[in-house]
């Protein structure tokens, strides 16, 4: 007996406009990169490819750490990458939680068998930087601090610049998630001293999802080389990894991503031609647009001023609207998507993106009439 056959067409995908937590708009030219021909993994041609990727992604993260590549994985994995890398079993690690993504970054201490000193700031808060000298005063033998950039569940940038500063006086490697920031704010690896870092394609550098930019400093590298336990991960063990993304000859570790890398290597190019200082400048200006549109409307943000990511926007649902049935309407009715709450803020907050190719005057236009028409329809 065979299985009957499925009489199923091709998916044609709805057209929205993406303006929630992640991801963004795809711009033409990136959906058109994705489609190029198929080459082999170790073609000369794609291989040539691979180092234009690592040179984009350096400017990027404005860093010349020559491990500077994209994970084969989202976020998630560039996340796990640095831990299951860095972290040995026994390892006492500060770990800063203000939203879920911290919270993340403790479950992977605690699954590698580390100790996590957990520094908290209320949700909406960015890392309060006192507290972080407070735990390294209390735990001087902790030699990684891990925290979130941009935490995507609240919308708060907290100020790497500080944080790293304090944990370099203490001797100690900084883990940072910038999966939200790079490419929307300012994000200096090596002015503020980053060691290793994490992100992902389809924020603020609009590609597809499904890729995860990382970058180590060579102190990481140090510390990942002297490890006297392996790797707990065979995929993300960077001195396996080491031998496919670097070397004028690549040795055979897994089946690369083909063609979404294409679409990464076209996203660096829009996003080198813009300049990064350009970037930052568009999602400033884009928030404000935004941001004088809301207040208009009425809706309180939950971060205070002065640590809003301008990429992530999150606002408080007004009293009396359906949170749910207000971002239905939005999809059915103007083809527009933004994000619920995560966590904590499940059911109270609207995310609303303005990450990459979805910064544009036009879109801020189209939500603000759109939230409009839902808050007082």
């Amino acid at each position: 007996m065979t299985i009957e056959r499925p009489a199923i067409p091709s998916f044609q995908p709805p057209v929205r406009t993406l303006m929630g937590p992640g991801p963004s708009d795809v711009p033409p030219r990136v959906l058109s990169a994705l489609a190029r021909p198929t080459v082999g993994h170790l073609d000369p041609a794609f291989v040539g490819m691979m180092d234009e990727v690592k040179s984009l992604l350096r400017y990027a993260f404005q860093t010349r750490n020559a491990l500077t590549f994209p994970v084969s994985g989202p976020g998630s994995l560039g996340m796990e990458t640095c831990f299951v890398n860095l972290v040995s079993p026994g390892d006492k690690v500060i770990v800063c939680v203000n939203g879920v993504f911290g919270g993340r970054m403790v479950e992977n201490v605690r699954r590698l068998g580390g100790t996590p000193v957990i520094v908290e700031d209320a949700w909406g808060a960015p890392v309060d930087p006192a507290k972080v000298e407070d735990a390294f005063a209390a735990n001087p033998d902790a030699r990684l601090f891990a925290f979130v950039h941009a935490e995507t569940s609240t919308g708060a940038l907290s100020d790497a610049a500080a944080l790293a500063a304090i944990a370099r006086r203490h001797d100690a490697l900084t883990i940072m998630d910038c999966v939200t920031s790079l490419g929307g704010v300012p994000v200096l690896l090596d002015e503020w001293g980053i060691d290793a870092a994490y992100s992902g394609s389809q924020k603020c550098l609009s590609c597809t999802p499904g890729l995860s930019p990382v970058s180590f400093s060579e102190a990481a590298v140090a510390r990942i080389r002297a490890r006297t336990t392996p790797c707990p991960s065979w995929f993300q063990d960077l001195g396996l990894v080491l031998g496919y993304w670097s070397g004028a000859k690549r040795t055979y570790h897994h089946t690369a991503p083909v063609n979404p890398l294409y679409g990464l290597h076209e996203a660096l190019v829009i996003l080198a031609e813009e300049g990064v200082e350009a970037a930052w400048q568009r999602h400033r200006d884009n928030h404000l647009r935004l941001a004088a549109g809301l207040q208009k409307l009425g809706l309180d943000f939950v971060v205070r001023e002065d640590a809003r990511l301008p990429q992530l926007n999150t606002v408080w649902v007004p009293a009396g609207v359906d949170e749910a049935a207000a971002r239905a309407r939005l999809l059915n009715e103007f083809g527009l998507e933004i994000g619920a709450g995560l966590g904590a803020l499940a059911g109270k907050v609207w995310r609303i993106g303005l990450m990459g190719h979805s910064s544009r005057p036009a879109n801020v236009a189209l939500c603000l009439a759109a939230l409009e028409a839902v808050i007082r329809g």
